[in-house]
C-alpha cells in the first residue's frame, strides 16, 4: 500500500504563475513527483517571499521552451507523466507544441489542467489573466469603494481569483484521476480566474436577482449607508468593535443563542427584551440602527482585550477574534495544536516557518515537506529521463462520456456555507450528495429575509433529508446511509458530532472504508475547537481582513467614536466581501474530499481527514505566511488602497477608473510604444526595471497625469490591442455579473437557469470546471426534506415505518 495519497504519480508544472505554482505545491505535498519547468534565470516566483512555500517538494528543471531541443525535453517528460499544469494565455501551449492535443496523442492517460483568466474562448480570451485585471472586469474593486475615504474603487490585495482557481484546477486533476481509474483515459480540464472568484459569493447574486425581479417590493442595498451605518442586522451579530485598550475584535454571534449570550455578558439584555430597542436592528430608519450599533460598540469598549479573553474562556458561546496582521497567523494557538505549522530547513534561507499541508489524513498522511530545490538541481537527471521516454499505448474503444465522479456518494453532515459548498462542488462533478438537515432546515436557508435565497448555492445538486439526528432512530438513519457512502463530510463545531453519535469513530465502525472529513472552522478540539467560526471571524483571525483594509484603518485606545465606527465599517466590509474566507474554506473542503477519495481509489484504507477554515486561509495568504531571516516584503497595498506599485494599481481617468498591470520588460515596451507614453521611455528615471522601482512614486505620478487626459474606456480600447493589460475598473457590484442580463458571467457563458421548488426559475453558475470528455452537472436545489422518503425507501424502510418516524418527529419533508 502507498504511504502518501499521490505517491507514484508524476506531474509537470509548466506554469510560473501563483495559481499554477499552488497546484504543483499541493500535488508535491501529497507525494507526487512534481517537475517545475523554469525559464533560463529561474521562475519569477523565486524572487517572492513565499518561494520556499510555493516551491517546496518539487524538482527544478530549467528549459528555454522557445528552443526546439528544450521543448523536446518537456515533451519527453509529458510522455510518461500523469498530470500537466499550465496557465499560459490561450494558444501559447499549442504554439509551443505542448498543447493537450499534441501531448495526449502520445500519452492518452494524461490529465492536463489549464488555468486562464477568462477562458480559452469568448470575448475576453485574449486579455492577460492577471488577478487585478479579472477583479477589475468583474467590478470587485468598484464594489469595495467604501473601504477608503477617497472617491473611486479600492484595490483588493488578497489573491481571491488565483488561489481559488488553483483549487478548482486541483479538483479537476483529482476528479480526472478518479475517472481515469475507471476509463483508463485522461482528459483536459479547464478553469478560469473568473470562476475562481465567483465560487465565493454565498448569496448576493440571488439577492440581486430577487431585487430586480420584484423591483417594487425589494431593493438591493449596499452593506452600509452613505454615512457608514450598517444596513443589515447581520453586521450587529458579526460585530467589529474596539476594546478599551485599542484592539480591534471581530465577534461571532450569528445565531440567537450566541447573540443572547453576548448581550448577557455585556449587560445589554435590554436590547433584546425592550420592545423599542429590539426593533432597531431591522428598522428602516438609519438613526435607529446607528443607535443600536453605538450601544454595542460602547459595550465592547468598556473592557480591555485581556478582560474579553477572560470572558471567552468562561463563556463558550461568546467569542471574538483579534484582527491579526502579516505573519501573525503562524502563531495562532489552534494552528499549532493541529500541527498545521511546520519549519523546513531551506538550503538557501535556513529555517523557514510556514503552513503545513492543507489536509491531514490519518492513514495516508502527507510526507514531511521537503525544501524548495535549487535552480535546475534536477536538470541533468530529468533530461536523461526525458530522452528515454516512450509514447504510451493508445487505448482502444469508445471514450466514455460520463461525469467524473459518477457512482460516488457523499453524506453531508454540516451547516452554513464553508463545508456544505465544498460538497456542492463535488455534486457539480457528478457525485451523489445526500444532505442531512435538521427538521427546521440548515440555518443558512433562513439567514437572509427572503426565504431560501441564502441556502440555494450550498444545496444545488443535492438530495435533502430532514432528520432529527439527536434521536436514536435518526442516528440509525445516518449509520445506514454511512454504510452505503464513500465519503462523509462533517462541519459541526467540536463536540457536536460526538454528542449526536455521528463522529468519525462511530461511522468508521459502521463502514471501515469511509473517507470521513472533519471540516470545522478551527478544529475538532484544542483551544478554539468549540468556538463559533464564521467567515468574518476567520478573516479577522487569519489576517485576511487587514490584508485588504489594514492600511486604511487605524488602531489604538485614543480613537474617537466616529473613528471607531469608520474603522469598524471598513474592517467588516473587508471580512464580509463577496469573496471571503468561507469561499476559501469551501474550496479547501472539496480538495480534501477529493484527496481522500483518490487515496482510497489508489489502495488506501478508510480514514479520517481534517481541514479547517483557518488552515485554508493560511494557504490562500501564503505570500504572508512564511517567516525566515532576510525575508523580502510581501506585496502590500498603499494606505489609499490604489495598488501595489506604479505598474500594478488603479488610476483615475478623465471618466471612470482603470487598472494597469505591467510585470515585465516586454509589456513596458508595449506601453511606451503608445504615443501618449513615449516620453516615459526617454526619462532616465524609468530606463529599466530597477530604476522604475527606485522611482516608483514619480512613475505613478507621471502615469496618473497621462491617464487623467482621456476616459478609461478609451485607454482600454487602445492599450489592450498593443499587449498592455489596462482595463476599465467596472463599478460593480460583482453579483451583477451573474444576476444581470448583460452581466459579464453571462457574456462568458458561465450562467444557466435552473428550477427551484420555492423560487421557481433562477440563475446559477455553471460548474466551475470543464472537462474535454466528462460532462459536469448543473443541479438544482431541493426543498427541505424533499428526498427524505425516497432515500429511506432506497435503504429498506417501508411506508409504515416511514409514517411512524414522521409521527415521532424523527423525520420531516
Amino acid at each position: 500500500m502507498r504511504t502518501a495519497p499521490l505517491e507514484g504519480l508524476r506531474a509537470v508544472q509548466l506554469s510560473d504563475a501563483f495559481a499554477g505554482a499552488t497546484v504543483g505545491q499541493l500535488l508535491a505535498d501529497y507525494g507526487a513527483e512534481v517537475v517545475e519547468v523554469e525559464p533560463p534565470g529561474g521562475s519569477r516566483l523565486r524572487r517572492e517571499a513565499a518561494w520556499p512555500f510555493w516551491g517546496r517538494g518539487k524538482k527544478s528543471l530549467v528549459l528555454d521552451l522557445h528552443a526546439e531541443a528544450d521543448r523536446a525535453v518537456a515533451h519527453g517528460l509529458a510522455r510518461e507523466c500523469d498530470v500537466v499544469i499550465e496557465s499560459w494565455r490561450p494558444g501559447v501551449a499549442e504554439r509551443l507544441g505542448l498543447g493537450y492535443g499534441v501531448l495526449a496523442r502520445e500519452n492518452p492517460r494524461l490529465v492536463y489542467a489549464s488555468i486562464t483568466g477568462f477562458g480559452r474562448e469568448g470575448p475576453l480570451a485574449g486579455l492577460p489573466g492577471y488577478e487585478a485585471i479579472v477583479m477589475a472586469k468583474l467590478g470587485a474593486f468598484g464594489a469595495q469603494a467604501h473601504l477608503t475615504r477617497r472617491p473611486g474603487p479600492s484595490f483588493i490585495a488578497a489573491p481571491f481569483c488565483s488561489w481559488s482557481a488553483a483549487q478548482l484546477a486541483i479538483h479537476g486533476i483529482l476528479a480526472g484521476l478518479i475517472e481515469r481509474d475507471e476509463s483508463g483515459l485522461g482528459q483536459r480540464v479547464d478553469t478560469t480566474l473568473v470562476q475562481g472568484i465567483l465560487a465565493h459569493d454565498p448569496w448576493n447574486w440571488l439577492l440581486r436577482k430577487i431585487a430586480l425581479q420584484y423591483s417594487g417590493a425589494f431593493e438591493a442595498a449596499r452593506p452600509v449607508t452613505a454615512r457608514g451605518v450598517p444596513n443589515s442586522p447581520l453586521a450587529f451579530r458579526l460585530l467589529v468593535a474596539l476594546t478599551k485598550d485599542g484592539r480591534w475584535l471581530q465577534f461571532s454571534q450569528t445565531t440567537d443563542r450566541l447573540f443572547h449570550a453576548f448581550l448577557r455578558v455585556t449587560g445589554r439584555d435590554f436590547l433584546r427584551t425592550d420592545p423599542e430597542w429590539a426593533k432597531k436592528p431591522t428598522s428602516s430608519e438609519e438613526r435607529d440602527r446607528e443607535a443600536y450599533w453605538q450601544e454595542l460598540l460602547t459595550a465592547v469598549r468598556e473592557k480591555t482585550y485581556a478582560e474579553w479573553r477572560a470572558i471567552f474562556d468562561a463563556e463558550p458561546d461568546v467569542w471574538a477574534e483579534l484582527f491579526r496582521r502579516g505573519t501573525e497567523l503562524l502563531d495562532h494557538p489552534q494552528l499549532h495544536h493541529d500541527r498545521q505549522v511546520v519549519e523546513i530547513q531551506d538550503p538557501e534561507r535556513g529555517p523557514v516557518v510556514q503552513p503545513g499541508p492543507l489536509v491531514h489524513l490519518s492513514a495516508t498522511p502527507a510526507p514531511v515537506p521537503r525544501p524548495a530545490a535549487r535552480l535546475d538541481a534536477d536538470g541533468a537527471a530529468l533530461r536523461e529521463r526525458a530522452a528515454r521516454a516512450k509514447p504510451r499505448a493508445v487505448a482502444s474503444g469508445t471514450a466514455p462520456q460520463r461525469p467524473p465522479l459518477r457512482g460516488l456518494t457523499v453524506l453531508e453532515l454540516g451547516t452554513f456555507f464553508a463545508g456544505p459548498y465544498g460538497a456542492t462542488l463535488l455534486a457539480d462533478l457528478g457525485a451523489r450528495v445526500i444532505k442531512i438537515e435538521p427538521l427546521d432546515g440548515d440555518p443558512i436557508r433562513k439567514l437572509v429575509p427572503f426565504p431560501e435565497v441564502a441556502g440555494v448555492k450550498v444545496l444545488m445538486g443535492k438530495e435533502s433529508m430532514a432528520v432529527d439526528v439527536s434521536k436514536p432512530e435518526g442516528r440509525e438513519i445516518v449509520l445506514a446511509l454511512a454504510r452505503r457512502s464513500h465519503a462523509v463530510l462533517r462541519s459541526f463545531r467540536a463536540g457536536v458530532a460526538e454528542r449526536l453519535g455521528v463522529d468519525a469513530e462511530a461511522l468508521l465502525a459502521a463502514n471501515p472504508d469511509l473517507v470521513y472529513l472533519d471540516a470545522p472552522g478551527y478544529g475538532i478540539d484544542g483551544p478554539c475547537g468549540r468556538k463559533p467560526a464564521f467567515a468574518p471571524t476567520i478573516a479577522a483571525g487569519s489576517g485576511l481582513s487587514t490584508r485588504i483594509a489594514g492600511p486604511s484603518v487605524p488602531e489604538g485606545p485614543a480613537l474617537s467614536m466616529p473613528q471607531v465606527k469608520d474603522g469598524a465599517t471598513r474592517l467588516f466590509a473587508a471580512g464580509a466581501f463577496i469573496a471571503q474566507s468561507d469561499g476559501f474554506a469551501a474550496l479547501g473542503v472539496a480538495t480534501a474530499l477529493l484527496l481522500g477519495l483518490v487515496a482510497k481509489k489508489r489502495g488506501g484504507p478508510g480514514q479520517r481527514l481534517l481541514t479547517t477554515m483557518l488552515s485554508s486561509v493560511a494557504h490562500a495568504l501564503s505570500e504572508d505566511m512564511v517567516r525566515y531571516a532576510g525575508r523580502p516584503a510581501a506585496p502590500r497595498s498603499d494606505p489609499d488602497l490604489l495598488g501595489f506599485e506604479a505598474l500594478y494599481r488603479l488610476y483615475p481617468a478623465a471618466e471612470g477608473w482603470l487598472v494597469l498591470v505591467i510585470t515585465n520588460a516586454r509589456e513596458w515596451q508595449a506601453l511606451v510604444g503608445h504615443a501618449a507614453f513615449q516620453k516615459l521611455a526617454a526619462d532616465s528615471r524609468f530606463r529599466d526595471g530597477a530604476a522604475r522601482r527606485e522611482n516608483d512614486a514619480a512613475l505613478a505620478s507621471a502615469l496618473a497625469e497621462i491617464f487623467a487626459t482621456r476616459p478609461a474606456a478609451a485607454w482600454e480600447s487602445e492599450l489592450v490591442p498593443l499587449g498592455v493589460a489596462c482595463v476599465v475598473s467596472a463599478p460593480g457590484p460583482v453579483e451583477a455579473a451573474v444576476a444581470d442580463e448583460d452581466g459579464l458571467a453571462r457574456k462568458l457563458g458561465l450562467v444557466v437557469e435552473v428550477a427551484h421548488p420555492v423560487l421557481e426559475k433562477h440563475p446559477r453558475l455553471v460548474p466551475a470546471l470543464r472537462f474535454s470528455r466528462s460532462p459536469c452537472v448543473a443541479g438544482e436545489g431541493p426543498a427541505l426534506g424533499q428526498h427524505t422518503d425516497s432515500v429511506l425507501r432506497e435503504i429498506g424502510y417501508d411506508e409504515a415505518r416511514i409514517a411512524r418516524l414522521r409521527e415521532m418527529g424523527v423525520i420531516g419533508g
